[in-house]
């Protein structure tokens, strides 16, 4: 099991990227797919049609979001952790994700700076 930890400098408040990554119909728009998203502890989510699927474990709002990801019948929980910083050009997004397997690893940097922190990075630059 591997682990991973980086800053994403996102163009918007920490209000505006917090709503980004918790409210499902902010979700599908820098996804372009349908998102199942609720700020409820121990609620279930979707994105990206079911290709990350896990459960909402921790929020606090504007500032920190809690998630464990499946990765199928791992021992161990896959931890994301989201920390929003506010910062001079918007909000610096501290990435924690715990427990990635081997396997995945590379597939999932390249998600996180392509797909996920790059779509919304895109979103708000435009």
């Amino acid at each position: 099991m591997k682990e991973f930890k980086k800053y994403y400098l996102i163009q918007a408040s920490p209000e505006e990227v917090y709503l980004a990554l918790t409210n499902p119909l902010t979700i599908s728009l820098w996804t372009g797919a349908e998102a199942i998203m609720s700020t409820e502890p121990s609620s279930e989510f979707s994105l990206w049609d079911d290709s990350i699927c896990g459960k909402n474990l921790e929020f606090i709002e504007n500032k920190k979001i809690v998630q464990q990801w499946y990765f199928g019948d791992q021992p161990e929980d896959s931890i994301v952790t989201f920390i929003l910083h506010p910062d001079k050009n918007g909000t610096s997004v501290e990435l924690r994700h715990t427990n990635i397997p081997d396997s995945d690893f590379t597939d999932m940097i390249d998600g996180w700076n392509l797909n996920y922190f790059g779509a919304l990075q895109d979103f708000y630059d435009e």
